[in-house]
């Protein structure tokens, strides 16, 4: 019993928080960064940033974070969806310096 809790609880916070491909695209270009930038800058390898991005690879959460960790650091700022317009969706922006 106790193992599907965690499971539910993790996948549950994964979707609230989890970047997205196009996000990371457009974090990326808004920082002037290259796949290889972003995973050194996060610790990963730039193989998983093209899996994520270009080829929606199913990456594993603690990934994600890491990758959303390097961005928040540069001054990117992740909006959940539905909240940054009346249309909804994901977005992002460069925090004010």
């Amino acid at each position: 019993m106790q193992p599907m809790r965690l499971k539910k609880a993790a996948s549950s916070l994964s979707k609230r928080e989890m970047l997205t491909p196009q996000q990371s695209k457009a974090a990326r270009a808004m920082l002037g960064w290259s796949r290889e930038e972003l995973a050194d800058k996060a610790g990963v390898s730039a193989g998983t940033v093209v899996g994520f991005e270009l080829l929606g690879a199913d990456s594993k959460v603690s990934t994600v974070h890491k990758l959303t960790r390097a961005f928040e650091a540069a001054g990117i700022e992740f909006i959940e969806d539905g909240v940054a317009s009346l249309n909804g969706g994901p977005g992002l922006r460069l925090r004010k310096r």
